[in-house]
């Protein structure tokens, strides 16, 4: 009367609906565990890269010396990424004669903030790569995984019918199995739902920053001033302000 309750058991009574529920649940769950572990190491890369290059960005004698630095290393973080855009838009008006195109219309100082816009949206969309997928599999595997558990328990009535015998031994098993799926359902959406909220409170924090400092690289690249912290506390003015010139031709388009 005792049956084996164990995986092979629990397969071995599934069919061809209960079999592809499954199927679905564990490829849902193998591609968000794949996701979390890639971005999570894409995060913490990301982080120490942009945390390297802000502290050269800040220590750097004037944005001569961060292009440089951009040319020789890439832009491998957000920030750099955003550098990037602002200098290839300085050097595209360094360059032009008159409004050929659409992206060179409208002022030059709207050109260099057209240029970081995209940067902050390509570094958005980069961050929130699948996550998407995360946010599908949290919300939708519960209902799949109950879904196979009424398909399982309906089976699993229907052959009690036919054979007559409601015993607790002969319900427990079919009814148990099949409240498994609702089980695995769970197991596949807590750890993606984890994740997306994770994922999606680094990337506010990591946009929140980028803004901020976009607004700074503007400034930057249009006036070629930077305040620092005591300047700012000094009213702007006094020794504690320190002067990043722009390339002289990035000047004159600045202007």
């Amino acid at each position: 009367m005792n049956e084996s309750l164990d995986l092979a058991h629990f397969w071995a009574h599934l069919d061809l609906v209960a079999r592809f529920v499954l199927a679905l649940l564990l490829l849902g769950s193998i591609t968000c565990w794949y996701l979390i572990v890639t971005k999570t190491v894409q995060v913490y890369r990301t982080s120490q890269r942009s945390r390297r290059f802000l502290k050269a960005f800040w220590d750097a004698p004037n944005l001569d010396a961060v292009a440089r630095d951009i040319k020789a290393q890439g832009s491998s973080d957000p920030f750099s990424h955003l550098l990037h855009h602002g200098f290839t838009a300085l050097d595209h008006l360094s360059r032009r004669e008159e409004a050929a195109s659409l992206i060179d219309a409208g002022a030059p100082d709207e050109m260099l903030t057209r240029a970081l816009r995209r940067a902050i949206e390509e570094d958005k969309a980069h961050m929130e790569f699948g996550q998407s997928f995360l946010a599908t599999v949290a919300s939708s595997a519960p209902f799949v995984g109950l879904f196979g558990t009424v398909w399982g328990i309906y089976h699993a009535l229907a052959a009690i019918s036919l054979t007559g015998q409601s015993t607790l031994d002969k319900v427990a098993g079919p009814v148990g199995e099949a409240l498994i799926m609702t089980g695995i359902g769970l197991a596949v959406a807590i750890p993606a739902a984890i994740a997306y909220n994770s994922f999606a409170r680094v990337n506010r924090n990591v946009m929140s920053r980028l803004n901020s400092f976009a607004y700074d690289v503007f400034n930057f690249m249009a006036t070629g001033i930077k305040a620092s912290p005591r300047g700012a506390d000094n009213g702007g003015s006094g020794s504690g302000d320190k002067v990043i010139g722009l390339p002289r031709a990035q000047a004159h388009a600045a202007r």
